[in-house]
Order: structure tokens, then C-alpha cells, then sequence
């Protein structure tokens, strides 16, 4: 039996356009975020030419909550939390720039917190840790 979430999904990847489908799969096979000009590199072979077709794709992509963006990089990283497109955390290794996305409900239900002792309604939030990783700690 499949699952409602699992047909919102599927349901939501059948109305990406050709473009929001090519940018996707790209972001989803790096290994690392990637910035709108390289991303644009990379699929001029598949016949995207223009920055705007990247943006547009990009801008809808991260609506959805199919991928995010990493503000302090200003590059892209697909969405690994079942598509969370309003409040996202991530850390970031300080020494060799790996990035992931964190899901932490004790995270999530600290800012709310904060957000309502202090009278305040969150609309989203983007949340960058710079760290150091396990590999690079050791090292």
C-alpha cells in the first residue's frame, strides 16, 4: 500500500518541468552544493544555455522543498528531510566544506520556543552550524 506521502511525492515529481527535473537529478548525484553557474556548466550539454532557466528552476526546486539553499555558500544541496522547504539546519566543516542537513525535532522545537518567549511568529529559517567533522577532527 503506498503511502499518502509517498504519492504527494511522487505526484509533486510529475509536475516538475523537463528543466526542474534535469536540475534536480544534478543536485541529488553531488556529492557537494553546487552554485548556480556551475550547475548551468554542467547542463549545457542537456540544452540549458541560459542563468534564467537555472534560476527559475532553482527558485521552484527550493518552493517545493526539493532542494535548499546554503546562504553562506550561495550554492544549492538537494533536500534530504522528505522535502522540509520552510526550516532547514545544516552543518558545515569549517576545514573541508562538507555540508549536511540536519533533522532534529530538539532543534526545531528550540526555536519555536524562543520564537514565542519572545512574542515573535517564525515564517522559516535557515539555520548554518560551522563545524568541524568527525574526519577533519581527527586529522
Amino acid at each position: 500500500m503506498t503511502s499518502l506521502k509517498s504519492y504527494n511525492k511522487k505526484e509533486q515529481d510529475l509536475n516538475l518541468t523537463k528543466n526542474q527535473k534535469i536540475v534536480l537529478n544534478l543536485l541529488q548525484n553531488s556529492s557537494e552544493p553546487l552554485k548556480a553557474y556551475s550547475i548551468l556548466d554542467s547542463l549545457k550539454t542537456e540544452g540549458l544555455k541560459s542563468p534564467l532557466q537555472i534560476y527559475r528552476a532553482l527558485d521552484k526546486l527550493e518552493k517545493l522543498g526539493k532542494i535548499h539553499k546554503i546562504e553562506s555558500k550561495n550554492s544549492f544541496i538537494a533536500c534530504s528531510n522528505s522535502n522540509c522547504a520552510r526550516n532547514t539546519a545544516f552543518t558545515i566543516c569549517e576545514s573541508c566544506g562538507n555540508v549536511k542537513e540536519l533533522k532534529n525535532n530538539y532543534l526545531s522545537d528550540g526555536v519555536n520556543e524562543l520564537v514565542k518567549k519572545n512574542k515573535m511568529s517564525i515564517t522559516r529559517y535557515n539555520l548554518e552550524f560551522y563545524v568541524l567533522c568527525k574526519n577533519c577532527k581527527t586529522n
